[in-house]
């Protein structure tokens, strides 16, 4: 494909509001996962997970403007300002597109809508929160703040949300539809998400064995954390400054062998997909530097994916690294992940995989776990979903 650059990015993390703390917060190795103190999580195995506290929506987003946002929305909106005062603070053009990604949604505002709707009836509750419980919120709210009229698409494809969601807008970029994009993704973490991840069984929890913690790749892995947030990475088909990356290519595949609520055990079909990003990048999987793993602490998933990586790469797999021990899972439908992955691009330095000590007896290589500084020309980032979506996407550091 024609190579589009990423000229901003804009961060609202746990423990990182700005692209400056979010590098400060992956340089330091720290995670952001920590007991929950939002709602109470007694009777529950799980009590952490990656939430934010320190963000002040009111410090980008004008008081009556906010009145009209949930929490999502505004995750979205403070991310997507800080990407364009990042990519150098001019006004967008008119046409810009906007793609957004996200696993689940304002689960919390529809639970609020129609607990309002039960004690007071259809005629009172709020139709501010109607309108704010679909999933293309946050990406409506970010056209209209920034006047931006060009394509607006929301995906909801679970932990690859956000990968397929650049895809959209890539491609629109290399058709020349659009000059400009906003690509990212937007999670909140709430009560109920929480609970049925937890009774499902899908959380990292204390078992006596281990603490409460996600170990992505790891042998003693038994779950992964959640995560809440939003990052947003302009994205243009021309610019006159040094981007931090540039999208070369993409592949997407499904597992069939997957369920529609867990992972499958058909790597071959996350093979294809690198191989298909690869492919389309015009590069051989030799040139990948480095791989920026989907892998979440779940046994399936992280199992499906280092199968993928050996099978494609054999003995010479480039150094992995795993982000969602600092952030979770969901975080931004994997938009954490995908800025994570253009900031090492930039700086020539990949960073440590948080959680992770020892892999499975089957696991040939070993998992990147201090920050150190390569050369990486080329950057594979994965994005695997439960229910078989699988989504591949090449980051380069030239334009040609």
């Amino acid at each position: 494909m024609t190579r589009v650059a990423i000229t901003g990015i804009g961060v609202i993390a746990p423990g990182a509001v700005g692209v400056d703390a979010f590098r400060a917060l992956l340089d330091r190795g720290e995670s952001a996962i920590a007991k929950i103190d939002r709602f109470d999580t007694a009777g529950l195995s799980a009590h952490k997970a990656a939430l934010i506290s320190d963000f002040t929506p009111r410090e980008f987003i004008a008081p009556m403007k906010m009145r009209r946002m949930n929490m999502l929305s505004r995750y979205g909106v403070a991310a997507a300002k800080l990407a364009i005062l990042d990519r150098g603070g001019d006004a967008l053009p008119a046409d810009t597109g906007v793609a957004i990604g996200t696993a689940f949604g304002p689960v919390q505002t529809s639970v609020d809508y129609m607990q309002e709707y039960v004690e007071k009836g259809a005629a009172l509750a709020p139709p501010q929160l109607f309108a704010e419980s679909v999933a293309n919120a946050p990406g409506s709210h970010i056209a209209i703040e920034n006047g931006l009229r060009g394509f607006n698409v929301t995906v909801t494809q679970r932990e690859s949300s956000a990968l397929a969601a650049a895809m959209y807008a890539s491609s629109q970029l290399a058709k020349g539809n659009v000059r400009t994009a906003l690509i990212g993704g937007v999670e909140e973490v709430n009560e109920m998400i929480f609970s049925v991840l937890d009774r499902l069984g899908a959380l990292a929890h204390s078992n006596g064995v281990v603490d409460e913690q996600a170990r992505p790749f790891d042998r003693l892995r038994n779950g992964i954390a959640i995560g809440e947030g939003s990052a947003v990475l302009a994205i243009e088909s021309e610019t006159a400054r040094q981007p931090y990356a540039y999208i070369s290519g993409f592949g997407i595949a499904r597992d069939k062998t997957a369920t529609i609520s867990d992972w499958g055990s058909g790597h071959q079909a996350v093979v294809a997909a690198m191989r298909a990003a690869i492919d389309d990048a015009a590069i051989e999987p030799s040139q990948i530097g480095a791989i920026y793993a989907s892998a979440n602490s779940s046994h399936r998933a992280d199992r499906l994916e280092y199968r993928a990586i050996q099978a494609l790469f054999g003995d010479l797999v480039p150094p992995v690294v795993a982000t969602k021990g600092y952030f979770g899972e969901y975080a931004g439908g994997g938009a954490l992940q995908l800025a994570a992955a253009a900031l090492a691009v930039r700086e020539q330095t990949i960073h440590a995989s948080a959680g992770f000590a020892t892999g499975e007896n089957e696991m040939r290589f070993d998992v990147n776990r201090a920050r150190r500084g390569i050369a990486i020309d080329h950057l594979l980032v994965n994005a695997i979903s439960a229910g078989g979506g699988i989504v591949s996407m090449v980051l380069s550091r030239e334009a040609a």
